[in-house]
């Protein structure tokens, strides 16, 4: 039951969100977190796994897409009729294809020579869209109507509710079948591969079939993750393939922490939550997204999932109480001397008039306003800087061990 019980969590966490969450912007954002989920877990098996860094990984994510338009619109046009609720596995097998042409080659450099030829691909295969029209569609892309194929219990999948039905028992599948790897022979030869390749390779094991192993898996995924977002938004670009793609899996795999099954998973729901949200809310939301994954690589290089697992010394000992004190005491200038921040750089964006700022109406020709925020910016960083010493001294007696 201790193994059993995450897995049962995730589950009914699943099943429960679109109770929860029942609107069609709801649905529609649960939507996205599935599809980014399988996607970040399918990054993170390259990089937390295997220590690739990839610039391409939007390949897999885009072909398994195109291929799963492709299967919807052969449907369409009277080609081979079979479930929707299989094309996610169409996708998948196209993306392994891909992996597996590509990574023998690729898989035989490691560092920033896999980081470049990753690049190059991916440059490659997002220019190869404008110009074969025949399968990407060119500029318009290719489209496709997921209603039409059989229905399967009943439902038709022309409601987002019965795409994230499917994409939540994908999802989970996926979820727990890139955990199981990461438990074999081979995901463990990952690991070493990925700390030492020297020492395995003296060891006797073929180290770039090591890393291809993994990089065919993850091409997988990353093309299940592909047809699951062709089916929720019915059409492909060539955006899809280009390294806007591949930089935000890997966002979501920094801000939510490379060095843990998990943390992708956590980075994808913030990162889907700020693009969905956020941008509902401000034009510089891309700044703010920017300025999270650097603050991120600079202060929690293990991501948000570190920043929880370093809490679990001080919950065993019956010590976590005593940090909420110190952590308010520093985390509300430090929010304060964001948000003021944040505030200036709206009203600098503005430029004239007035601007609301989490309801307050700041007028930038009014000099109190910009005087205000600058103000509070420079006193609350300076609170900040004064509870520093309190909070570390906090920090190391809640963590230190006991004395015999």
């Amino acid at each position: 039951m201790k193994h059993l019980l995450p897995w049962i969590v995730f589950a009914l966490l699943l099943l429960m969100l679109p109770w929860l969450f029942p609107s069609v912007l709801g649905i529609s954002i649960l939507n996205e977190m599935a599809i980014a989920i399988v996607f970040a877990l399918s990054y993170n098996m390259l990089l937390g796994q295997g220590g690739m860094l990839s610039f391409g990984h939007a390949v897999y994510f885009g072909l398994g897409g195109f291929m799963a338009a492709h299967a919807l619109l052969g449907m369409e046009l009277g080609g081979p009729i079979f479930s929707v609720t299989l094309i996610p596995l169409v996708a998948g097998g196209f993306g392994l294809l891909a992996a597996v042409l590509i990574g023998s080659f690729s898989t035989r450099r490691a560092g920033t020579a896999f980081a470049m030829i990753s690049l190059g691909v991916g440059e490659l295969l997002a220019a190869l869209a404008l110009i074969l029209v025949s399968f990407f569609g060119g500029e318009a892309g290719i489209s496709g109507d997921r209603s039409l194929g059989p229905a399967f219990l009943g439902a038709d999948f022309a409601q987002d509710s019965q795409v994230y039905a499917l994409a939540a028992v994908w999802t989970f599948v996926s979820t727990l079948a890139m955990y199981l790897f990461t438990q074999t022979p081979a995901g463990r030869m990952a690991n070493a591969v990925r700390d030492n390749p020297e020492r395995a390779a003296f060891l006797g094991y073929n180290v770039q079939r090591v890393r291809l192993l993994s990089f065919i898996v993850s091409g997988f995924f990353a093309g299940v993750a592909g047809g699951l977002f062709a089916l929720h938004y019915e059409i492909l670009t060539a955006q899809n393939l280009s390294t806007t793609t591949s930089g935000n899996v890997l966002l979501m795999s920094y801000i939510g922490g490379v060095g843990f099954f998990t943390g992708p998973m956590i980075g994808a729901v913030v990162l889907t939550l700020i693009n969905s949200v956020l941008s509902h809310y401000t034009e510089l939301w891309l700044l703010y997204l920017g300025l999270s994954f650097v603050l991120t690589v600079m202060f929690l290089p293990q991501g948000l999932t570190g920043l929880l697992m370093m809490h679990r010394t001080p919950w065993r000992r019956g010590r976590l109480r005593s940090l909420l004190r110190p952590y308010l005491l520093t985390g509300i200038p430090a929010t304060l001397c964001l948000f003021s921040v944040f505030a200036l750089l709206e009203m600098l964006h503005q430029g004239s008039g007035s601007v609301m700022f989490f309801g307050l109406a700041l007028n930038t020709e009014q000099p109190w306003a910009w005087l205000g925020a600058l103000l509070l910016a420079i006193a609350a960083a300076y609170g900040w800087r004064r509870s520093l010493p309190s909070l570390r001294e906090a920090w190391r007696s809640a963590s230190q061990e006991d004395a015999p």
